[in-house]
């Protein structure tokens, strides 16, 4: 059995649902999946719709006692070959009562082993901590993923994980294979993407090929209480995380050399350092490197975003064209007629945008800049055109 964790200790990242969709989606190609919850906060239970007050026994029961209840008086059968182990608030209680236990660390790996002919995978959701509960899923796990939101601030947070494991690897003296996936990404966000190219720059031997873009329906299937493959099987996010789990499959079947084993334990920390000090400025004042952006300024920067999206203001239509005079937008609801639709230079930064109040469906649009015509070049969602060239495309709900 493969026993995953799912760890940063920066809240926000977006754990849980990594946890559950990446366990549905190994479940739906037939593997037999547990997912183990050791988050006080129970929340993977309530991404699946396991009320709370049936959990008779939780993985408390597991972890409290030397002699534990077997793991059927726990689980719950969440769908084919998918099962849950779930939390409960009282595993806040854990870190006191295990504290002198020679054992404490390692309950979850002597718990898993019972089961270890039961599964092919485990993926264990953990607290945004270090304290005892993460402790117990690090020793248990042989591989690692840390999920990074996007932000800026996420990087702190995956320094001090990535540090954390740097120390369990040396005092344990164990490989453990560590992944970095980019988590909540919104490409339209220029902050965002250049997030994740310096992630890639700096771990890109450990980062996932595929990203999870931000997608309204994974938080609408976890509100739902369904992971994302039964709420809105069609939808990106979807996509994503069955890409995703078609790697994590194929980090198992392939050689390693594709999925490097840290050889140092401090190698992980002085990438992490080195990523954040270069990262420190990336959003400086002016795109400027060596000078430290404020709160202020990165909030300014991450709310900059360009493409198209809708708000309860209507649909904005937002692009960076730094050099242009003039910006138009053509689009099938305005009959593709130049001049119908200008879009405002909102500042000094080459920012054009105009929001619209348009009914619901689905459109196709264009730019024309300085008269030439163009697809959006920050939204990703296009479609060839009877020209032989790309209309971006928007679905107003």
């Amino acid at each position: 059995m493969r026993i995953i964790a799912i760890a940063n200790q920066k809240g926000g990242c977006g754990k849980t649902t990594v946890a559950i969709n990446l366990s549905a989606c190994l479940a739906r190609q037939g593997r037999r999946t547990l997912l183990v919850d050791m988050d006080p906060q129970g929340h993977c239970a309530v991404g699946v719709a396991v009320p709370e007050e049936q959990i008779e026994k939780s993985m408390y029961d597991l972890l409290c006692t030397e002699s534990p209840p077997g793991f059927d008086a726990v689980t719950w059968q969440i769908s084919s070959n998918f099962d849950l182990a779930p939390a409960t608030p009282e595993m806040v209680k854990l870190e006191q009562e295990l504290a002198a236990a020679q054992d404490r660390v390692d309950r979850l790996t002597r718990i898993l082993a019972d089961v270890g002919d039961d599964y092919d995978y485990c993926v264990v959701d953990c607290p945004p901590s270090n304290g005892l509960l993460t402790g117990n899923a690090l020793h248990a796990a042989g591989e690692i993923i840390v999920p990074v939101d996007t932000g800026f601030f996420a990087l702190h947070g995956l320094t001090r994980q990535l540090g954390t494991i740097s120390q369990l690897r040396e005092q344990g003296g164990r490989d453990v294979m560590v992944r970095v996936l980019a988590n909540l990404y919104d490409v339209r966000t220029r902050h965002a993407r250049e997030v994740v190219a310096e992630l890639r720059k700096k771990f890109a031997d450990l980062m996932f090929e595929v990203h999870v873009n931000f997608n309204a329906k994974l938080r609408e299937a976890t509100g739902y209480g369904q992971p994302i493959c039964e709420y809105a099987p069609s939808s990106p996010g979807h996509r994503d995380f069955t890409r995703l789990a078609n790697e994590v499959i194929a980090a198992g079947e392939v050689d390693t050399v594709h999925h490097v084993l840290l050889d140092q334990a401090s190698d992980l920390t002085e990438r992490a350092e080195d990523l954040l000090a270069t990262s420190a400025p990336l959003v400086g004042e002016h795109g400027t490197r060596g000078t430290e952006a404020t709160p202020e300024e990165i909030e300014r920067k991450i709310a900059e975003i360009y493409g198209v999206f809708q708000d309860e203001e209507g649909v904005h239509f937002r692009v960076h064209a730094p050099d242009a005079d003039s910006v138009e937008l053509v689009a099938d609801f305005n009959g593709w007629a130049p001049g119908s639709t200008a879009l405002k230079h909102e500042d000094d930064n080459g920012s054009f945008g105009v929001t619209l109040d348009l009914e619901p469906g689905r459109y196709r649009y264009r730019y024309v800049i300085d008269g030439q015509w163009i697809q959006d070049p920050h939204n990703t969602y296009v479609e060839s055109n009877p020209y032989g060239e790309l209309d971006s495309v928007v679905e107003v709900s």
